[in-house]
């Protein structure tokens, strides 16, 4: 049975201190309540060692939001895998809409990421997912195939193992519209049959495809009753501890 996932993107947002409080409210919870999804804290990088010290023996992984393309070198201001690693994260977010737009992150680069993430051990959660022009055309599964093809679908399957998806429809982060359940299903199921055709059915039944864009307490539960949506990748409402919670308690 595939892993279900919710993991909170904290984007850049809070403080050191502001995070570590909130990491410690976090891993409190869910040490009294024990999740049935693996809960993931996804933390800008000045946070993740603080933040592992505090979920390092309790029910909540550590993921960063990016990471370098190169294993080390040359690279004022970049933050490589295995420094990520190093603190005690087990997860990397590549491939985030905003990355792609706001830093112009193609999938070829995304793909170099992705490869030297899992060489260093840890686990990708890579973004795919259309913007609004591109749903309203009808082109939205041809670019997800894209994204996917030329981000991920070069792996080798031993490492594609260590891929968790996160379907974004672009046009439903941070605007308040949300992609219905049924959508989100379809594009789910889209991706895994994807999977299965690059891959076998066995990868691609255990292939944990999260949903992410505008989900909330008040929809989470009929998102994750698909059959095909394994989890959420959460972005403002991981930063409300009762909102997350309760997020994450819908599957």
């Amino acid at each position: 049975m595939r892993k279900k996932i919710v993991a909170g993107n904290w984007k850049m947002n809070m403080d050191l201190a502001e995070g570590l409080a909130f990491a410690e409210v976090i891993d409190t919870y869910f040490k009294s309540k024990p999740s049935k999804a693996e809960v993931i804290l996804c933390t800008p990088f000045i946070h993740l060692q603080g933040v592992a010290a505090i979920t390092g023996k309790g029910k909540v992984s550590l993921g960063a939001q990016n990471c370098a393309s190169e294993p080390s070198g040359a690279y004022t201001g970049e933050v490589s895998a295995q420094m990520i690693k190093s603190t005690g994260a087990q997860y990397v977010i590549i491939g985030h809409s905003e990355r792609r737009s706001y830093y112009h992150e193609d999938d070829r680069l995304l793909n170099r990421k992705a490869s030297v993430a899992i060489a260093t051990g840890l686990k990708v959660i890579f973004c795919c997912g259309e913007v609004l022009k591109e749903r309203e055309s009808g082109k939205h599964f041809d670019v997800v195939k894209k994204q996917l093809e030329e981000g991920l679908f070069t792996l080798s399957m031993e490492d594609f193992r260590k891929i968790v998806i996160a379907y974004e429809p672009v046009w439903a982060i941070g605007t308040g519209l949300t992609a219905t359940p049924d959508q989100a299903q379809e594009m789910h199921k889209y991706i895994r049959d994807l999977t299965r055709v690059k891959f076998g059915t066995d990868i691609a039944e255990d292939l944990t495809i999260l949903y992410g864009g505008s989900c909330k307490p008040s929809n989470a539960a009929e998102i994750f009753s698909k059959p095909d949506v394994d989890g959420g990748l959460i972005g403002g409402a991981s930063l409300k501890k009762e909102d997350f919670c309760a997020i994450v308690e819908a599957i």
